[in-house]
């Protein structure tokens, strides 16, 4: 008898298996482009369904579960090095490591500042930002005014963006900073917007309007600053009412620093991986750098940890910078499980929902992916979009109890992302129902 329920259950567990692979091959929404696809049951290290998930694809933001998974490993989940510094009998000299937190519009940290404002000691900042490259490799170029792109940087301050910002009939928008009330210039309307901000390409002055159509309307706007070691001096001066100079001695970047920790690294991971923020998936791994050899640089974090942390992925990595931004980059549906696994296997399940979007409730995928009514999420997923490119890996929960692991890319697609995730949705939620 208990053999007879055995095979039974592996006829239907087989049929199951066989319907969710139907409703992917056949349908018409998917064969319009190229599909990696990859369903694994790791429980019993069952491959449930895999279609080319040994072809390489544009991740766009699924890069950014490497860099999560990288940063993780080496940086932890407490308080991160938010600053190195020496002290030379009446000097202070400091120097960024890729914090993003300091005066960020949201994390709003502020223990540098303040441990710079205590100082007795003329303060003088070591010019290492000749180490970062504002933009990564085969970021476009008209990308400068786009809140995704904020400049990567050794020291930023305030996130390196301007936020723009007005409440519901509000009559006037706030400016964070407000140092730049005074880099506005007010322009007249164009096209159907209410309003509209935008940086000159190689200034940081901004044109804007607000019409009055705008008046019942809240909206936030980011736009991006040009940064520079001299212009990060002059807002930390400003900030901390000190005189800060910049300085130029690459010897001191060879001595053994004093490192201040200041933001939670939990924090920074909760936000670049629920909403998918850009800037502090760059600066995670300028971070990873720095802890690594007290030096910045993306290509060195990356290798080391495709040399230490990632040998036992199937393929190689074709990885050149933290956020995804670049279609340079190309991964396997099946190197994205295997990272899952390991995702799985060392960070806590109570972490990963903190973490990950949840389907209907946050994140990236608030409105995607709900569950039944009164029902928990049942997809915990990291989402990619470029154009021509769509991706969701993560996590999905089953009523009956499983936990399984999935990767989707679509590339080069013709159809809108609204066509594919309305699909997709149809895919998983049949899992989530019928395994």
């Amino acid at each position: 008898m208990r053999n007879h329920l055995l095979i039974l259950l592996f006829l239907f567990s087989s049929c199951t298996v066989q319907k969710i692979n139907k409703s992917i091959t056949k349908s018409d929404i998917f064969d319009q482009g190229h599909l990696g696809f990859m369903l694994t049951d790791p429980t019993t290290d069952k491959v449930l369904v895999d279609i080319n998930s040994d072809k390489y694809f544009i991740p766009a933001s699924n890069t950014k579960l490497f860099t999560f998974y990288t940063s993780y490993t080496l940086l932890g989940d407490s308080l991160i090095n938010g600053l190195n510094y020496l002290e030379k009998e009446d000097s202070l000299i400091f120097w960024g490591t890729g914090d993003p937190s300091l005066l960020h519009p949201d994390l709003k940290n502020t223990t540098a500042l303040e441990f710079l404002k205590s100082q007795d000691k003329k303060l003088y900042l070591l010019d290492n930002f000749d180490q970062v490259n504002a933009f990564g490799p085969g970021w476009s170029w008209d990308w400068y005014n786009a809140y995704y792109a904020a400049e990567r940087a050794a020291l930023p301050v305030y996130g390196d963006i301007v936020r723009f910002a007005k409440e519901a009939g509000d009559s006037t928008f706030t400016v964070y900073p407000p140092r730049f009330k005074t880099n506005l210039q007010l322009v007249e309307p164009r096209g159907n917007s209410s309003s509209s901000f935008r940086r000159e390409h190689l200034e940081n002055k901004f044109n804007y309007f607000v019409t009055s159509e705008a008046t019942d309307r809240r909206f936030e706007t980011d736009i991006p600053f040009i940064t520079s070691a001299e212009f990060a001096a002059q807002m930390l001066a400003e900030e901390t009412g000190k005189e800060i100079t910049v300085i130029q001695n690459d010897g001191y970047l060879k001595e053994e620093p004093q490192k201040l920790l200041t933001a939670p690294a939990d924090s920074i991971y909760s936000q670049m991986m629920k909403i998918s923020d850009n800037f502090l998936a760059e600066q995670l791994l300028l971070l990873v750098s720095d802890q690594l050899e007290n030096k910045l640089s993306t290509y060195d974090a990356i290798a080391y940890a495709k040399e230490n942390l990632l040998t036992d992925l199937p393929d190689e990595l074709i990885w050149v910078d933290g956020s995804g931004l670049s279609a340079k980059n190309m991964f396997t549906p099946r190197s994205i499980i295997a990272l899952l696994g390991k995702i799985r296997a060392e960070v806590p399940w109570e972490k990963i929902q903190a973490y990950f979007p949840a389907g209907g409730e946050s994140g990236t995928i608030r409105n995607w992916y709900p569950a039944d009514e009164g029902q928990p999420a049942y997809i915990y997923a990291k989402t990619g979009t470029l154009s021509m490119t769509n991706a969701l890996s993560g996590y999905l929960l089953t009523k009956s109890g499983k936990i399984l692991h999935f990767s989707c890319i679509f590339n080069n697609y013709p159809i809108s992302g609204t066509e594919l995730k309305t699909e997709l949705t149809k895919v998983l939620y049949n899992i989530h129902d019928k395994y």
